[in-house]
């Protein structure tokens, strides 16, 4: 990942964990990753770990996935469309074509980036 994304590790987020408070202690150290980061969003499909009472002094949001991919889909849907097909070049061969992959997001909860993208294909 390091590679691909040279500046996706986070580091000294571990001061901040012991004065988070989330409904499951365990996940503190996701939004103590995202303030250091200056995220403006966790992308979660478990929002209920994630309230927005606990959010919003750090300006941050919890978004379900199918609501973050819309909203890139939103802002620039060609490049995203792009990537998408894209990623679906880049897998090795054998593996799913792009309808199966749809189909598969649409399984997972992405119901409305599945229709989206699926209608950038045709």
């Amino acid at each position: 990942m390091c590679q691909a994304v040279p500046d996706g590790l986070v580091t000294g987020f571990e001061p901040l964990v012991e004065s988070l408070c989330l409904p499951d202690p365990g996940d503190r150290h996701v939004l103590a990753v995202a303030i250091k980061a200056g995220a403006q969003v966790i992308v979660t499909y478990n929002l209920r770990r994630f309230p927005l009472s606990a959010l919003e002094p750090f300006d941050i949001e919890a978004q379900h996935p199918d609501d973050f991919l819309v909203s890139l889909l939103d802002l620039d849907e060609a490049t995203v469309a792009t990537a998408f097909t894209e990623l679906l070049a880049s897998l090795r061969k054998g593996t799913k074509t792009g309808p199966e992959v749809i189909d598969r997001l649409r399984r997972r909860g992405l119901v409305r980036t599945a229709e989206r993208l699926g209608r950038s294909m045709i």
